[in-house]
């Protein structure tokens, strides 16, 4: 079985639900086990989960332009990882989620990317087209908000998590579906 494990965190419950549909895609992929862990309430266990996990796909909302301060604690409290190196050549993704459309969304990815450069982990693009940019595309494309670093959601502030666009929780599930994918390609290639 390939493994792969989501480390995120959400205040109001939105990142929450597209880290749920970055882990149905990833999960919808045969031999592939998921894990959802909640970084700012992380366990020894799920320390160890992550440890043995494939790939880990990172997830924050965006606030004032970074990611939360609950997964920046959680990026601090990887050191004793990154001295070991003990996530060295797992693959990692990443996912966002703030209220406005662009939000700066691209420097939480970056940060998450640039954590996981810092741990010799493989990054994982979306890989898709950007969508929603001409005259016959519409927002329920992928990728509707053009981002090609990792899955980008836009939620209203003053909605709840149910009210998120169909079309960023159905690009959170590509994210997964390619990281699941692309771990299962990596650990056929090492055997």
């Amino acid at each position: 079985m390939t493994t792969v494990a989501l480390a995120y965190h959400s205040g109001y419950g939105h990142t929450a639900r597209l880290a749920s549909a970055v882990e149905e895609g990833a999960a919808s992929v045969e031999g592939v086990r998921t894990r959802l862990i909640r970084v700012d309430t992380i366990t020894p266990e799920e320390w160890e989960a992550l440890d043995r996990a494939d790939a880990i796909i990172f997830g924050s909302p965006t606030y004032m332009g970074s990611a939360s301060p609950e997964f920046h604690a959680f990026a601090t409290a990887t050191a004793a990882r990154w001295q070991e190196q003990a996530w060295t050549d797992k693959l990692a993704g990443g996912f966002t989620n703030s209220g406005s459309k662009g939000g700066d969304k691209l420097h939480t990815l970056q940060y998450l990317a640039i954590l996981a450069a810092q741990h010799g982990m493989h990054w994982v693009s979306l890989g898709l087209l950007a969508g929603w940019n001409s005259s016959t595309s519409s927002e329920h494309d992928l990728n509707r908000l053009g981002v090609w670093l990792g899955a980008a959601a836009s939620s209203n502030v003053d909605e709840g998590p149910d009210a998120m666009h169909e079309a960023d929780l159905m690009t959170g599930a590509h994210l997964g579906r390619r990281v699941a994918e692309q771990a299962q390609l990596m650990a056929r290639a090492v055997r």
